[in-house]
C-alpha cells in the first residue's frame, strides 16, 4: 500500500525530513547551544528566548517567604490542628523542609542584582513561577511557521528543564501541607539538583562536580525529618535524566554529570527524574513540562477539540544554529506536531525525550524506536488509564525495532502507511485523551473545574507510596534487565 493512499504528501516531507532532524535537534539542544556555557555561571542559561514584557517573576520559593505567606492567607495551607475540618487531608500531610540558604540554587535571583537583571541567566527560570514567557499573540500571517495554532491562554515558553521550580511553586500551594513532620507522611526536598549540576555539568573535575551534592545530602541526612525511616520517607525531583547524576565512581574528568544517586543517602530518597532508570527502586520518572499550563478545564477540553483537527506544515531547522533556534519555537513546534499524524521518537543520548511529550500535548501518534523509550515503560504513574485495568488493549503508539530499521528490513514510510484512516483517528484519540495527565497545571492559581493533571497523580502516587513504606513493605524491580516487557513492570506500580 503506497503511503499516498492515507497521507498527504507534505506529510511524508515532515516524516522523512522533519523528525528525524527535529529530534536530533531538539534531544542535544543542550550541547548544540550550551556547550560553550560551561565555564562561567552568566552563560550557563537555560533560557535562550528574551522576557516577556508582561512576565512575573516570583521572589526565591524559600519556606521562610511561604510560612509569612502561609499566615495571612489560610485558605492555601492545610495543618494537623484543621484536619477536622479537612478530612481530605487525613494521611495525606507532606512536611516541606526548609533548605538553607547555601544550597539555594536561586538565591541571587532578587530584584536588582546582576543575575536577575540578565535575561540569559539561570534567573529566567523563574518567570511565572517557572513556566517561563507567556506565548502572546500571533504576528504577521504565519508564513514564517509562526501559526495561530497556540490558543491565547494557558501556553507558555516553558524550559525543559524547569520542573524543580515549577514542582516547588506548586507544592508551596498543596492544601495539606504541615508543620508538624511527625504527622506527615512524606517529607518534600526542595532542591534543585539539576539546576546545581547545570553550572558545572561538562568540563569539570569530579570534585567540583560531585562536591555540592554531596554536602547537601550530608546535610539532608543530619535532619530530624532523616532520623525515623533514613531519608526513605523523602521525596524530590532532579529535572534531568537519571544518568545526568549516575557517573561512575573514579570516572575522568573529562566526562558529564555527577554521582548524585550514586550516593549512599539518595539511595533512600524517591528521587523524580524525566527519564528513570527502570531496574532501579526508587528513581521514578515523571513527564516532562510540556508548553500548555491551563488554569481550568475548560481550556484542557478546547484545546483537546483543536488538537482533533487536520493539519499539514513543515519547519525548517537546516540553517545551522538560526534553524535551531527556529525549531525551538514553541509556537512553531506545536503547529510542526499538530500537522503530523506520526511523530518519530529515536532515541538520543538517552531513551527518553521530551517532544514524546510534546507529541501527547499535540495528539500526535508518537513512533518509538526502543521499548525503553515508551510512555509505558517510562512513565508508569502517568501512562495508565484510570479505570482501565487491560492496558494492553490501548493502541496509541507504535513500536519499531531501531535495527530492523537500520539494516534495512523495514521501510518506516512502508510501515507506518499500513495504518488505515479509521485505526489512525482511534489512536489519536487515545493519545488526545492522555493530555490531561501529562499536563502540568499553572501552579500560580486555583485551578477550575475537575481534572487530575501530572501534579495530582505525582503526590497521590508518592503518598501511596510512603504509606507502604511506611507499612514496611521493601518496593524493587522485577526482572533481570533484559528489554522485554516484563522487566518494565514495577512491583510497586
Amino acid at each position: 500500500m503506497h503511503i499516498d493512499a492515507h497521507y498527504p504528501k507534505c506529510f511524508v516531507y515532515y516524516l522523512i525530513l522533519g523528525s528525524w532532524l527535529l529530534s536530533c535537534l531538539l534531544h542535544f539542544e543542550y550541547f548544540h547551544l550550551s556547550r560553550s556555557s560551561f565555564a562561567a555561571p552568566r552563560s550557563a542559561a537555560l533560557i535562550v528566548l528574551p522576557i516577556a514584557p508582561d512576565a512575573s517573576f516570583l521572589p526565591t520559593p524559600t519556606v521562610e517567604a511561604y510560612n509569612r505567606q502561609r499566615s495571612t492567607s489560610s485558605s492555601v495551607v492545610a495543618s494537623p490542628s484543621q484536619s477536622s475540618s479537612q478530612p481530605w487531608c487525613e494521611g495525606r500531610y507532606v512536611f516541606m523542609l526548609d533548605v538553607p540558604s547555601r544550597f539555594d540554587m536561586l538565591r541571587d535571583c532578587v530584584a536588582g542584582s546582576p543575575l536577575f537583571d540578565d535575561m540569559w541567566s539561570w534567573c529566567a527560570i523563574t518567570v511565572n513561577a517557572g513556566l517561563g514567557p507567556k506565548i502572546g499573540p500571533v504576528a504577521g500571517n504565519g508564513s514564517d511557521g509562526d501559526t495561530d495554532i497556540i490558543p491565547s491562554t494557558g501556553w507558555y515558553s516553558t524550559d525543559q528543564y524547569s520542573l524543580e521550580v515549577i514542582f516547588h511553586n506548586w507544592m508551596r500551594r498543596y492544601e495539606c501541607l504541615t508543620d508538624d513532620q511527625t504527622a506527615a507522611t512524606a517529607v518534600y526536598v526542595p532542591y534543585y539538583p539539576a539546576l546545581e549540576l547545570h553550572q558545572h555539568l561538562c568540563g569539570f573535575n569530579t570534585t567540583v562536580r560531585d562536591g555540592p551534592s554531596e554536602a547537601f545530602l550530608r546535610w539532608l541526612s543530619s535532619q530530624p525529618t532523616w532520623a525515623a525511616l533514613g531519608g526513605r520517607d523523602h521525596f524530590m525531583v532532579a529535572a534531568k535524566t537519571t544518568w545526568m547524576f549516575r557517573r561512575e565512581p573514579g570516572g575522568r574528568d573529562e566526562g558529564c554529570g555527577n554521582n548524585f544517586l550514586g550516593q549512599p543517602e539518595a539511595r533512600n530518597i524517591t528521587v523524580l527524574t524525566y527519564e528513570s532508570n527502570i531496574w532501579a527502586p526508587r528513581d521514578i520518572a515523571v513527564p516532562y513540562p510540556s508548553y500548555f499550563h491551563p488554569s481550568s478545564a475548560g481550556e484542557v477540553v478546547a484545546w483537546q477539540a483543536r488538537a482533533r483537527r487536520g493539519r499539514c506544515g513543515m519547519v525548517d531547522c537546516s540553517h545551522g544554529l538560526e534553524g535551531s533556534i527556529t525549531c525551538r519555537s514553541p509556537r512553531k513546534l506545536v503547529s510542526l506536531f499538530t500537522s503530523a499524524r506520526f511523530c518519530l521518537q529515536p532515541r538520543g543520548d538517552s531513551f527518553a525525550r521530551r517532544s514524546s511529550i510534546d507529541s501527547v500535548m499535540a495528539g500526535c501518534i508518537p513512533v518509538f524506536f526502543h521499548r525503553p523509550s515508551t510512555l509505558k515503560a517510562q512513565y508508569r504513574w502517568h501512562e495508565p488509564e484510570p479505570g482501565r485495568t487491560n492496558s494492553d488493549d490501548r493502541r496509541y503508539y507504535v513500536l519499531i525495532d531501531s535495527n530492523d530499521v537500520l539494516e534495512g528490513r523495514v521501510d518506516i514510510e512502508e510501515e507506518l502507511s499500513r495504518y488505515t484512516d479509521d485505526e489512525v483517528t482511534a489512536m489519536r484519540e487515545e493519545v488526545i485523551k492522555m493530555i490531561p495527565r501529562f499536563l502540568y497545571k499553572d501552579p500560580r492559581v486555583r485551578f477550575e473545574g475537575d481534572m487530575r493533571d501530572a501534579f495530582d497523580i505525582i503526590i497521590d502516587e508518592m503518598i501511596a507510596r510512603m504509606r507502604r513504606i511506611k507499612n514496611g513493605e521493601q518496593l524493587i524491580w522485577k526482572g533481570d534487565g533484559e528489554d522485554r516487557d516484563e522487566d518494565l513492570i514495577a512491583s510497586d506500580s
